[in-house]
């Protein structure tokens, strides 16, 4: 029987791992700092060309830089940009076939001299498609091969031993991130546009819900005329459960509120509530919001004022809906 020797586990030493990690940090910091400081007409050109492509941006890239090339690609196409990733080694047996004219390539290699790479380029460039590099050797093949260069170098990789790909892929990443967000503002992308690629998930409630989606409506709002006694008043603050009431004329148009922070106050002052009406004791110029605001913006709205309901009018002041901040929560908006 072979005896398995298991060798003692390493120990940790805290100073010296915070000492490591904060110095890999600020390796990282001072690389990502050069980049910012080197940035020039190049990345101008790039953004243009992205922008102006009527097909798709097709990023590449093999090892880490393929699997930054992934994120790249995944932030562009959330942000407006058409956009996908192409493994080199599958374009050279049979991908290629996805990539047109029309399309701009964004190849990233920190040598430029990925053998998967490099070997696909000359057939892209016989394509007639524009290639951007993003690469840490300026003179490379890569870069020989491109339209528009973007220097991605780095002077010191994060790891002790300066082997592995970490300040390089930190810069690589940064500079995608700021060809999307450039190629964003450039485009006018809105919070309505993000929203229509992330439907799924909080993000997609918190930007695609409006007021119209979560108000109530019809019967369920809570609303009386002026000449409404207390009693009435009361019954439909009770009826409808939103603790408040719109006071309403003939037309539907919104003349005021009364809420159950009202009524406390009313109590605490001593009024007589026998012979008093819905117009005596409403408060004129209530908060109100339009159907087509995002309900985030309601949520907002009743947070800086602490109320718990909102109306919801059309620009003409007639009365559409209420809503309560337990409607937002069901939704799932806050």
């Amino acid at each position: 029987m072979i005896e398995v020797v298991t060798p003692p586990s390493p120990a940790v030493v805290p100073e010296q791992a915070l000492a490591i990690g904060r110095q890999a940090i600020l390796i990282e910091i001072a690389q990502l700092q050069a980049l910012h400081d080197r940035l020039d007409d190049a990345f101008v050109q790039a953004v243009g060309m992205i922008l102006q492509t009527p097909a798709r941006v097709i990023v590449t890239g093999m090892g880490k830089s393929g699997h930054v090339g992934r994120k790249i690609a995944a932030t562009l196409a959330s942000t407006g940009t058409p956009a996908f990733f192409l493994h080199p080694a599958e374009a050279s047996h049979g991908d290629l076939g996805m990539v047109t004219a029309a399309d701009v390539v964004l190849a990233i290699s920190n040598s430029g001299e990925s053998e998967e790479l490099v070997s696909i380029l000359p057939v892209i460039k016989r394509l007639g498609t524009r290639i951007i590099a993003m690469t840490g050797s300026v003179h490379s093949s890569l870069a020989c091969h491109a339209d528009v260069v973007l220097d991605s170098h780095v002077t010191q990789e994060a790891d002790p031993l300066g082997l592995a790909p970490t300040s390089s892929t930190t810069v690589q990443l940064a500079l995608g991130d700021a060809l999307a967000i450039a190629v964003l503002d450039a485009r006018g992308f809105r919070a309505e546009d993000f929203a229509r690629s992330h439907p799924g998930g909080a993000l997609g409630r918190r930007l695609l819900t409006h007021v119209r989606d979560v108000m109530r409506s019809g019967q369920d709002i809570p609303r009386v005329p002026p000449d409404a006694g207390f009693a009435t008043l009361m019954h439909e603050i009770s009826s409808k459960g939103m603790g408040a009431t719109a006071i309403t004329d003939a037309q539907g148009r919104l003349l005021g509120v009364f809420t159950d922070g009202d009524l406390r106050r009313c109590i605490e002052a001593g009024q007589d509530l026998r012979a008093v009406t819905a117009g005596d004791l409403m408060h004129a110029n209530p908060f109100t919001i339009a159907p087509d605001a995002l309900a985030t913006q309601a949520a907002e709205l009743m947070e800086r004022h602490r109320i718990t309901c909102l109306l919801v009018t059309e620009a003409d002041g007639t009365l559409v809906g209420a809503l309560h901040v337990g409607d937002l929560m069901r939704a799932k908006v806050i």
